[in-house]
């Protein structure tokens, strides 16, 4: 196997033996598969297009297929095995289709076999490898590897949308149109450079979509208080990202006499107004992804897990430990159709919490909506030197050491600064009391990883209420990075032109050093130091 997609790759190149996340070999030799099957799908796809038409099964299917891929997402072989015969079932489909438009259709990876066992499958992805692996040149398929990581971070956001109505085809035709190319040996490296920036500009509209669809189903986030402790009672645990399950598992729960926590990127779900009407939706359990091992043992209810961030569960809760969506481990009972059942039998078998327990509140709900009505308040803050420097410090968790850089330097902010955070990386400080500046707290929550666009929407308006760029802002971003979501959102802060970013805590294996220099460069990429020395450096 060869995996350097996520940040703690081993010896920060690769995972070769066994990943990090717990993927075994097989399992990465079906995801390799799938991914040339999806890569071979999309020269199909791409080619009919070119023709006129487009497909909208294999346009999904090509979204939940990388999705499948992704960090911490899919770690069950039957269920990589369904998706690869669906893929080439899809091929087949589109063979005869695109054969007569007469388009060029060269590049195709594998003559595939329909239904095949798993373990000639297994085989065939320890044959191909990884599906970038063809380019000669370093940069070049440094280039393709942040392509298809970005894709895979684009795909996750759009199955998001998706599923509550948002889409928009220029996505699809994207995703096929970028994918094909890695079958075009002949592009040369600034065509792979506007292909990674494009990747931005479409993960923009992506999160757009995203901002979309989540705000008209459920409104806009508002400030909310959201305890930390818990209620007596039969209870259930949600952890992912996905409000629509969050939502169908809220109304399947009424009445029934169970609590309903969020655990993990599920925090910010307790601003929605639609959500948070539901009078058993009650607090926050746990913090980010890589602790679930011993929150969820400690749990004494049902866990239901709606996307990535999944870890081999432990034999302590196995039997309460449910998946939906594209996240999946085997031996875990998936639950499919929104139907939840199954979750709610097993929280009404368990004890639930047997008393009350007050561990204190943390806010939420600070989206582009909440922050920018109260703009001209903090653009009067600015001028009377009351805020010096705003800090974007968020991005994803995990558990190599030196992540305890982003709580370091948060406690280190100045008081006249003020902190917006989103995704799982807020964990390493969510609970810090900072105070406020005049009624404003100086820690504002803008969401999860999939509230980037209110994050981009925020800079923008202050940048247009001070009549400057982005760049000029006293604003600086402190991105931690784990997964493909967070490389899609970078590309999109390169495509904006936003400029001195700190990365950390490592910057990507799959980086390549002549890479690293054009974006050193260009936009003034750069790796965390110490807290100490970077806030110098920010604040001068």
């Amino acid at each position: 196997m060869f995996c350097n997609q996520c940040e703690e790759s081993s010896k920060g190149l690769a995972c070769t033996v066994a990943g990090v996340c717990g993927k075994k070999p097989r399992v990465a030799a079906l995801q390799d598969v799938l991914l040339h099957v999806v890569k071979d799908l999309s020269i199909y796809a791409d080619a009919a297009r070119k023709a006129g038409t487009s497909d909208a099964e294999v346009n999904y299917f090509t979204d939940e297929a990388l999705f499948a891929t992704g960090t911490n997402v899919n770690f069950d072989p039957q269920r990589l095995q369904g998706l690869i015969n669906r893929g080439i079932q899809l091929i087949d489909r589109l063979q005869a289709q695109t054969i007569q438009s007469g388009a060029n259709l060269a590049g195709a990876t594998a003559t595939y076999q329909s239904n095949a066992e798993l373990p000639d499958l297994i085989q065939l992805g320890e044959d191909l490898g990884h599906v970038t692996n063809g380019a000669a040149d370093v940069d070049i398929r440094s280039l393709q590897q942040v392509v298809v990581y970005g894709i895979k971070g684009v795909a996750a956001y759009a199955h998001h949308a998706r599923l509550l109505g948002q889409e928009d085809e220029q996505i699809y035709e994207y995703i096929h149109r970028a994918l094909a190319a890695l079958a075009d040996k002949d592009l040369e490296l600034n065509e792979w450079l506007d292909l990674v920036l494009e990747c931005g500009k479409v993960n923009l509209r992506v999160m757009e979509l995203l901002d979309t669809a989540n705000t008209t189903a459920f409104g806009h986030p508002t400030p909310t208080s959201v305890p930390l402790g818990h209620r007596a009672g039969r209870c259930i645990l949600i952890s992912g990202h996905d409000l629509q399950d969050l939502f169908r598992l809220l109304e399947q729960t009424e009445g029934k006499g169970i609590y309903v926590y969020t655990h993990g990127e599920m925090l910010p779900a307790h601003g929605y107004p639609e959500l948070k009407k539901f009078k058993h939706f009650y607090g926050h359990y746990g913090t980010a992804w890589q602790n679930q091992k011993k929150e969820f043992a400690q749990f004494p209810g049902a866990i239901l897990v709606t996307t990535n961030c999944i870890q081999q569960p432990q034999s302590s809760y196995a039997d309460n430990i449910f998946t939906t969506g594209p996240v999946a481990w085997p031996g875990v009972e998936h639950v499919t159709n929104d139907d939840f059942g199954p979750v709610i039998a097993r929280a009404l078998a368990l004890p639930g919490y047997e008393s009350d327990k007050d561990r204190g509140q943390v806010m939420v709900g600070f989206a582009h909506q909440a922050v920018l009505g109260v703009a001209d308040q903090i653009i009067e803050a600015v001028k009377k030197g009351d805020i010096r420097h705003f800090l974007l410090v968020g991005g994803c968790d995990g558990s190599r050491s030196g992540r305890n850089y982003y709580t370091e330097l948060v406690e280190k902010t100045p008081a006249d600064t003020v902190v917006l955070t989103l995704a799982c990386g807020k964990f390493r400080f969510f609970d810090k009391q900072l105070g406020d500046i005049g009624g404003i707290p100086r820690l504002l929550d803008v969401g999860q990883c999939n509230d980037a666009y209110s994050a981009i929407q925020i800079a923008v308006a202050l940048a247009q209420a001070f009549q400057c760029g982005v760049n000029d802002l006293p604003l600086s971003m402190i991105l931690s990075w784990y997964e493909q979501k967070a490389v899609s959102i970078l590309l999109t802060l390169l495509y904006l032109g936003i400029k001195d970013i700190r990365l950390g805590p490592t910057l990507p294996a799959f980086i390549s050093p002549g890479v690293l220099e054009v974006l050193v460069k260009t936009y003034g990429l750069k790796p965390i130091t110490t807290p100490e020395q970077d806030l110098a450096d920010i604040l001068g």
